[in-house]
């Protein structure tokens, strides 16, 4: 009886439901938090020095956003009836909703009018949550992993950033030194990675953080002096900014940005299911969503924005290859920590941000390479799929390519396609409804982007077949069982398009 228990606690039928222990759920917790920091304390950082906060009050935002980011992974991942996907997702500010909010601030109508916005925009969000749960058959390996694939490569710009320093206007933006110590970074995670036992190469990321920074501080490129500055402990006041204003174009606008963002983060939620391999159904999507919702309606009450799950964490399940949910709880209650704790955060902080950029490279990396393979799954024979693919790719890579693409567009529409990833699910889910749902008017033999991706067999082998001849574990054998020699130079199933 008692083996029997042990059994079912250490097998649970969900991979996301493993407990790995306090310890380790707090090591691999705390490596989701380095890894998405810095895109955590981004976003309070520049629409608070557009709304002209002085860098108190910039710096009382930035631990809200920490601690409503670690509530936000809470719910989603431990989750309460009707909210959270209980899937390991880490979540945090948006930066969907970045070039939104400023335009809003240098309206006139102040980070108040920003932060009624979001929680009316937020509140639509969840009332509509439930019409978003009901798309996902809309959302095939081909739909899906064509948006992995192009959140890892929208997330690289932003490992390239970091590596060269993370501050354009510094002297030494993109200096050799930068670039270097990320690639030193990098060539850490390699190794670790390669030579390491289990628990090292699923740790290789956060110890790879660790070293590069101390190598950082020996070289005299990481700066601790400003830790000790401000105060230890300051708990997230509500309407500590003051009193949230509603105005009609605001809150407009932060509604195209939350339908973006649902987009975005039902993605994310395929993504990591697909990497974690577990089921999602509709009624699961739908409590990811109204767990991303009910958040961002309360994130403004303490100073925060607009909540979604952040795609960078997706590749760190990918390449550590932990799939607990506990994990990532872990993770939030450590969010929770530095947002009332801003001396614990000033350390995070602390860390250079080349660093960082050296992992982001295999992390972000390994986003793209989750959708790559989803993408070998989806077959190509006689459909559409290919053009599929090819344009929502493209799609997505043009405002990562030509971020000022649509800058000449309404508002509205660049909110929408400013964001590759948001750019390729809208035109990947439309083409998809075209050619594999709405089939009338196809092409019978399909398109000729496909064509030549079938199998060839030269006319030699196939005169030298007989009735029941098949091929099996590499060789052939006939009709009684037998193995029939090969010879020749002829192959027996030449690669497509080989004449």
């Amino acid at each position: 009886m008692t083996k029997n228990s042990r059994s079912t606690a250490v097998a649970p039928t969900r991979p996301e439901d493993e407990k790995l222990g306090i310890g380790a759920s707090f090591a691999y917790g705390f490596q989701h938090v380095l890894t998405m920091y810095g895109g955590i304390i981004a976003v309070p950082l520049i629409v608070g020095q557009a709304a002209g906060l002085d860098p108190a009050d910039i710096g009382l935002l930035i631990a809200a956003c920490l601690f409503m980011g670690g509530l936000a992974t809470l719910l989603q991942t431990l989750g309460l009836p009707f909210f959270g996907s209980q899937l390991p997702l880490v979540q945090g500010v948006s930066f969907a909703g970045v070039a939104t909010m400023v335009a809003i601030v240098n309206g006139g109508g102040g980070i108040q009018s920003v932060f009624g916005a979001v929680i009316v925009s937020s509140a639509l969000g969840l009332l509509i949550s439930p019409i978003f749960s009901k798309i996902i058959k809309f959302f095939p390996p081909v739909v899906t992993g064509t948006v992995i694939t192009v959140i890892g490569l929208s997330l690289m710009p932003v490992a390239a950033n970091w590596a060269m320093g993370g501050n354009r206007k510094a002297e030494d933006y993109g200096s050799v030194a930068n670039i270097g110590l990320a690639a030193l970074t990098l060539v850490i995670v390699l190794l670790l990675s390669k030579v390491g036992n289990s628990t090292i190469s699923r740790l290789s990321i956060l110890l790879a953080i660790v070293i590069g920074t101390l190598i950082a501080v020996a070289v005299g490129m990481a700066n601790f002096s400003k830790v000790s500055t401000g105060p230890i402990v300051a708990f997230p006041t509500p309407f500590h900014l003051g009193m949230p204003t509603f105005h009609i174009a605001a809150i407009v606008s932060m509604f195209i940005v939350v339908l973006v963002i649902m987009v975005e983060t039902s993605a994310d939620i395929l993504a990591v299911a697909d990497i974690v391999d577990t089921k999602v159904d509709s009624r699961r999507l739908g409590d990811g969503l109204r767990a991303d919702m009910a958040a961002s309606v309360i994130a403004p009450v303490f100073g925060s924005f607009t909540q979604s799950a952040f795609a960078q964490n997706v590749g760190l399940v990918a390449v550590t290859g932990i799939k607990s949910r506990f994990v990532v709880a872990a993770g939030g209650v450590i969010l929770v920590i530095l947002g009332v704790l801003p001396v614990m955060g000033r350390v995070v902080a602390a860390v250079p941000l080349p660093v960082l950029g050296g992992a982001g490279i295999v992390l972000f990396g390994t986003v793209a390479a989750s959708g790559i393979r989803t993408l070998s799954t989806v077959s190509y024979k006689n459909n559409m799929n290919m053009i599929i693919v090819a344009t929502a790719i493209g799609a997505g890579i043009i405002p990562i390519a030509a971020p000022t693409f649509y800058d000449k567009f309404p508002e509205w529409f660049a909110t929408i396609f400013h964001s590759g990833i948001s750019s390729a699910a809208v035109v990947a889910i439309l083409l998809n409804l075209l050619f594999n749902h709405l089939k009338f008017g196809n092409s019978e033999n399909a398109s000729v982007f496909v064509a030549g991706t079938d199998r060839l067999v030269a006319s030699e082998v196939m005169a030298s077949l007989q009735d029941g001849d098949r091929y099996e574990n590499g060789k052939l054998i006939d009709a009684d069982g037998n193995e029939i020699t090969i010879t020749g130079e002829v192959p027996l199933t030449p690669k497509a398009n080989e004449h």
